[in-house]
């Protein structure tokens, strides 16, 4: 931040710079934020199940489904959009859209089960 002279713009009352935090923290500062401007593959994920909106500064993603389904925009390094987007969220609430389907929490299960049917259906390993 001081390489590019950004330390002044951070004195703003409107923000706060905080060390790095643990994943759990972060949950937390996602879960309460109005609107996440990342460019984490992760975050977007994160955002999109806590249905907080959720600016990516990336020209592409390998989680479309937190766009087409969920709050993620890609925005680039677009400064126009950026700042269109940030006021639009901070005016409408953003875009919320959707846990997408199998999003349930309940993954764990579903490969449990599937790796049971799986095992059932092979015949038994023969040992010497």
């Amino acid at each position: 931040m001081k390489s590019f002279g950004f330390t002044r713009r951070l004195e703003s009352a409107r923000l706060r710079v905080l060390p790095p935090q643990g994943y759990l923290e972060m949950l937390g500062l996602m879960s309460a934020a109005t609107l996440v401007v990342t460019d984490s593959g992760g975050m977007q994920e994160e955002t999109t199940a806590l249905a907080v909106p959720c600016l990516t500064m990336r020209d592409n993603t390998e989680r479309p489904i937190t766009v087409e389904q969920g709050t993620n925009t890609l925005v680039g390094r677009d400064r126009s959009l950026i700042l269109r987007l940030v006021d639009e969220i901070l005016l409408t609430g953003g875009k919320r859209g959707r846990s997408p389907e199998l999003w349930d929490g309940r993954a764990a299960e579903r490969i449990a089960a599937h790796l049971a049917r799986w095992l059932a259906e092979r015949p038994a390993a023969v040992h010497a």
